[in-house]
């Protein structure tokens, strides 16, 4: 049957990386295979969880494009289904109240370790018969004593537990509450769940869950755990590496697509390909080339990726981003050149479409000031004649075209006898503020005459300052 997959996020925090590629794991391998993939929203801790939280967790599935087939499905919609569940597991003797209090749990612990032995529940209440007026009881599962739950993992291969080490779970709390791996195995049961691809810290409630499956008559759904994502030092992955909001990456000007792409390269690998469209992701990913290994975040190699999808994109997509971008640094679109042409004149130069914003910012409003480097290099007193036969041309110009443009330099630097660089540079200093820019006729082209004629003169005044 065609596989049904889940990304089941808790709403405690922000939506990061290391989520979105589990999400986009399960989303893949439900588009590569026909099936289904399910979103639920995993908020039974209703302390800590926020609407704040699950609306980071909506609005970054959908900018990436992560679509559900179902969901968001809510665990607290969901809370008579699992009374219903529970209440069933009492009856048929597959789950029982413990009285125990705090203070039994931690002695019990303490005795356990202080024999070497590892801290567990001994199953005091286990028979049924310890019931206590003064205390309100949690609910745990009655796991098997004996015998063994062996895990085919999809990604790390076979592990086995063995029952005796796996104490009996609480399952619901002393309010009633039921708790994470119980809520997980009526979804994954009621949702008919086929994959539960998660990442490896979820391995140890595994078995556990497994043997909840059983209690309920219904076949666990296959797993797959991936490996963590370190940091390029080898650490846990943490903010100061990049596992920020995952719509902090969207503000920086990473496309969804290339994000998805370094994602789906950090543990999984097709030969040696690094750059893979969306349509060849869904064609392409299978759980058996995804690694054991632990993947590394390289902040370097998702720009690298960034910046060849921002020159594979569509100028319409691009357009559309860099006018946000120009909009929220408070620069009016509507002021320079159309979006279509700086697209094509700085995709090839830019790694971000925040950096593309911030170096087309000279097109649609005054630099602030000149790039000091670049102004002591090219605006020296000997530029003054190259710049005043500059202006002298340009004003005199009636066709504002690249080629055209281009030629006037051109000729400049050929009455002037000197290389063409030392027209350019100058002029693109006057330009932009800066010694970097698309090619010289492209740039005065994006500037337009008049803020060229009006840059050659604030040009020429920083020069006559220079020989005062």
């Amino acid at each position: 049957m065609p596989p049904r997959t889940r990304f089941a996020p808790s709403p405690t925090g922000y939506l990061h990386i290391g989520s979105v590629r589990t999400a986009l794991y399960a989303w893949l391998y439900a588009r590569r295979h026909g099936g289904e993939y399910i979103l639920r929203i995993e908020d039974t801790d209703r302390e800590r969880s926020t609407q704040e939280a699950v609306d980071a967790i909506l609005n970054g599935l959908d900018w990436l494009g992560l679509d559900a087939d179902e969901g968001p499905i809510y665990q607290t919609q969901r809370f008579g289904r699992y009374r219903e569940v529970l209440d069933r597991l009492l009856e048929q003797d597959k789950a029982y109240r413990c009285y125990c209090t705090r203070e039994e749990i931690d002695a019990m612990r303490a005795a356990a370790m202080d024999k070497g032995e590892k801290p567990r529940y001994d199953g005091r209440c286990r028979s049924g018969d310890r019931v206590r007026g003064d205390v309100e009881p949690v609910v745990r599962f009655k796991n098997p004593l004996s015998g063994e739950v062996v895990l085919d993992d999809l990604v790390k291969g076979r592990i086995v537990f063995d029952n005796a080490e796996l104490d009996d779970l609480i399952i619901a709390r002393s309010d009633g509450t039921p708790t994470y791996n119980f809520t997980v195995v009526v979804d994954d049961a009621d949702m008919r769940i086929t994959h539960v691809i998660r990442g490896d810290d979820h391995v140890n409630n595994t078995p556990r869950q497994i043997n909840m499956f059983r209690a309920l008559g219904v076949e666990p759904p296959a797993y797959a755990h991936l490996p963590m994502i370190h940091g390029p030092d080898g650490a846990k992955l943490s903010k100061r590496h990049g596992a920020v909001n995952v719509l902090e990456y969207r503000a920086m000007g990473f496309l969804p697509q290339a994000l998805l792409n370094y994602l789906l390269r950090l543990g999984w690998s097709h030969g040696d390909q690094e750059i893979f469209t969306l349509e060849e992701m869904q064609r392409l990913f299978d759980l058996d080339k995804v690694s054991r290994s632990a993947a590394s975040f390289d902040p370097m190699k998702l720009l690298w990726v960034n910046q060849q999808h921002i020159q594979a994109a569509p100028e319409e997509q691009l357009v559309g981003l860099l006018r946000g971008q120009l909009e929220a640094q408070g620069v009016d679109p509507a002021s320079g050149p159309p979006l279509e042409l700086t697209v094509e004149a700085l995709r090839e130069r830019s790694q971000t479409i925040l950096e593309m914003a911030e170096q087309a910012h000279c097109y649609y409003e005054e630099y602030e000031e000149l790039d000091e480097k670049s102004a002591k290099a090219h605006l020296r007193p000997v530029a003054r004649e190259v710049l005043v036969d500059l202006r002298e041309a340009f004003g005199a110009l009636d066709d504002w075209s690249e080629s055209a443009t281009q030629q006037v330099v051109e000729r400049v630097a050929e009455g002037r006898g000197v290389k063409l660089g030392k027209v350019a540079q100058p002029l693109r200093v006057a330009l932009t503020g800066r010694a970097a820019s698309p090619g010289i006729g492209v740039t005065l082209v994006l500037v337009g005459k008049a803020r060229t004629l009006e840059r050659i003169d604030r040009a020429l005044r920083y020069v006559d300052s220079r020989g005062q």
